[in-house]
């Protein structure tokens, strides 16, 4: 089986969306102040990943919208029944220091110029067009990727197959063409394993585990796992 193309996850893949969620919620409670019902800055950012967690676990299961997800979660971290327009305030006032925590992880760039020779690239993501496309091209790696597929727009999300078979389609190319890089081990690697891909878990925790699947722990080692290299997460290394 050929390898052709190369489709990505973005957040906590490519981006480091935890670590500039972390960052930016400190933030804004530096200037918000610490909501009602919480002891410490800690407990606030372990609620509000676990509320944006169950939300966005709606959102895809389509229970609700990409801004009702976003009302919702800061309705349930402030525990107040708020308007649109006010969740939707603090919402902005958030995502402006989230946004300025935004990075790619360092491994990202070198794995990308490693690769632009061989593989074509693409990303399929849980999100919406106008966030990741507007991430992409601030953190300036948007011209890395052929196209840009999300789950908003398409109307199905990862891990069901129509989510990767659309993506593949956009790069015209077959599902055992292409290989799919994620950091979720069900919602990613084992959703693009199912769709017909080579599906692969970026383990960056090093939760282990998931004999089953293909896992890296860091993008270095993805080339060397394409060239046929099976030091490099073949199923029956990693226990």
């Amino acid at each position: 089986m050929t390898i052709r193309a190369v489709l990505w996850d973005i957040d906590d893949t490519i981006f480091d969306y935890t670590g500039a969620d972390r960052v930016g919620m400190s933030k804004h409670l530096e200037h918000e102040g610490l909501p009602d019902g919480y002891d410490s800055v800690e407990q606030a950012l372990a609620a509000w990943r676990t509320i944006t967690d169950v939300h966005w676990a709606r959102f895809a299961a389509g229970e609700t919208d990409f801004q009702g997800q976003r009302r919702d979660r800061v309705r349930e971290f402030l525990s107040r029944a708020l308007e649109d327009a006010e969740a939707d305030d603090w919402f902005a006032r958030h995502a402006a220091h989230y946004e300025a925590a935004w990075s790619l992880f360092p491994d990202v760039l070198p794995v990308l110029d490693a690769l632009a020779g061989g593989f074509r690239h693409g990303v399929l993501s849980n999100s919406s067009i106008h966030n990741q496309d507007r991430k992409l091209r601030t953190l300036g790696v948007r011209e890395r990727f052929e196209a840009v597929v999300c789950a908003v727009e398409l109307g199905v999300s990862k891990p069901e197959a129509g989510a990767f078979h659309a993506a593949c389609d956009a790069l015209a190319l077959e599902p055992h063409e292409v290989a799919y890089v994620g950091d979720e081990p069900d919602i990613d690697a084992g959703g693009a394993v199912a769709a017909g891909l080579m599906g692969i878990w970026l383990d960056r925790g090093g939760r282990g585990g998931r004999p089953e699947l293909v896992r890296i722990s860091g993008l270095d080692q993805l080339p060397g796992l394409l060239a046929g290299n099976t030091r490099f997460g073949a199923p029956d290394t990693f226990g």
